[in-house]
C-alpha cells in the first residue's frame, strides 16, 4: 500500500451549518482518499497510510454523539496499523482533535483550535501545520474560504517535502448540494498537476461565479450605458436584442437569459433584471 503522505485541515463553521476538508499531497488523487464529511455531523481527514474505514466509521460515530476524541480513541484503538496512521476530526458544534502514530513519516504532527484540526506527514518542517492553523484563525470569510487559504500557507511554508500533484477541497452542509438533494456544497479535486493548490484557487473561483448568489453590493443596475454595452456584446455573440435607445426591456432579458443559460449562469439570473459584476466581468471577457 502506498503511504498517503499529506498535509490537511478539517474544520467547522456552526453558526452557517457546515463543516469541510482541505488537502494538498504528492500523492495522485488525494481528494479520492483523505476528506470525508457529512453534513450536520462533522468532517475526517484519513492519510498516512490512510484508512478509509475511518471517514464512514468515525462520521457515524459522531452522529452517534461522542466528540471527536472519543471517536479518533474508538478508531485507533481498533486498528492493528494505528501507529502509521494520521486522522484529523472536527464535529459540527466545533470541537477537534488530531492523531499521528508513532510510526508516520517525520516530520508529522498536528495542531488544532476552535472549530479545527490541522495535520500533516512528511513535510518540510512543523512551520507547515503552523501556519495553515495560523492562516484559518485570521481568514474571514466563509467557511471554503478560511479552508483554502489555510492550505495555500500550508503549500507556502513547505508542504509536502517531496513536492506537489494533487489537492481538494470538500465543504457539505444538509441539503446544500445541487438542488437541495444532498449535502455537497462544495466538492472540487486536482487530480495530478503541477500546482495543484493554485489549481485548485482557480477552480474555487470558479465555483463562486455558477453557483454563489451574489451579494446585493455586487449587484448592477441596468442602465443606459450598460444596456449599451449589453446589446452590442450579445449581437456579437449571436443573440438578439432590442434596439438601442430603448430602455432596458423582456427581449434584452430572453436575450441575456439565453446567453446565461448557455453559459451555466442560469443561478445568477435576477428577476429584476439586474445583473451583477462577476457576470459583467465573464461577459467582457466572453467578447474578447
Amino acid at each position: 500500500m502506498i503511504p498517503c503522505r499529506t498535509f490537511s485541515i478539517v474544520a467547522a463553521d456552526p453558526l452557517a451549518g457546515e463543516c469541510g476538508v482541505a488537502v494538498a499531497s504528492k500523492f495522485v488523487s488525494v481528494g479520492a482518499v483523505v476528506p470525508w464529511a457529512r453534513g450536520g455531523v462533522g468532517a475526517i481527514a484519513t492519510q498516512s497510510y490512510a484508512n478509509t474505514s475511518y471517514g464512514p466509521t468515525g462520521l457515524g460515530l459522531l452522529a452517534k454523539g461522542l466528540t471527536p476524541q472519543m471517536a479518533v480513541d474508538r478508531l485507533t484503538s481498533a486498528d492493528p496499523y494505528s501507529a502509521k496512521r494520521q486522522v484529523g476530526v472536527v464535529d459540527l458544534e466545533g470541537r477537534a482533535a488530531t492523531f499521528s502514530g508513532p510510526e508516520c513519516f517525520p516530520w508529522f504532527g498536528g495542531l488544532t483550535g476552535d472549530h479545527v484540526a490541522v495535520q500533516g506527514n512528511i513535510l518540510v518542517g512543523e512551520a507547515t501545520v503552523t501556519a495553515m492553523l495560523q492562516a484559518f484563525q485570521t481568514t474571514t470569510g466563509p467557511l471554503a474560504d478560511r479552508l483554502l487559504a489555510a492550505l495555500k500557507a500550508g503549500d507556502r511554508a513547505g508542504g509536502d517535502r517531496r513536492g506537489k500533484q494533487s489537492a481538494a477541497l470538500l465543504v457539505v452542509k444538509p441539503a446544500g448540494g445541487y438542488g437541495g438533494l444532498n449535502d455537497r456544497y462544495l466538492d472540487l479535486r486536482v487530480d495530478d498537476h503541477p500546482h495543484p493548490v493554485d489549481e485548485l484557487e482557480r477552480l474555487t473561483g470558479l465555483w463562486r461565479l455558477y453557483f454563489e448568489k451574489p451579494s446585493q453590493d455586487d449587484l448592477l443596475v441596468i442602465d443606459d450605458r450598460l444596456a449599451h454595452e449589453l446589446r452590442d456584446g450579445l449581437r456579437r455573440l449571436g443573440y438578439g436584442p432590442g434596439r438601442d435607445g430603448q430602455p432596458w426591456d423582456e427581449g434584452d432579458r430572453k436575450a441575456f437569459t439565453a446567453f446565461s443559460q448557455m453559459e451555466n449562469l442560469e443561478d445568477r439570473l435576477r428577476a429584476d433584471g439586474r445583473t451583477d459584476r462577476q457576470v459583467l466581468a465573464y461577459f467582457r471577457e466572453k467578447l474578447t
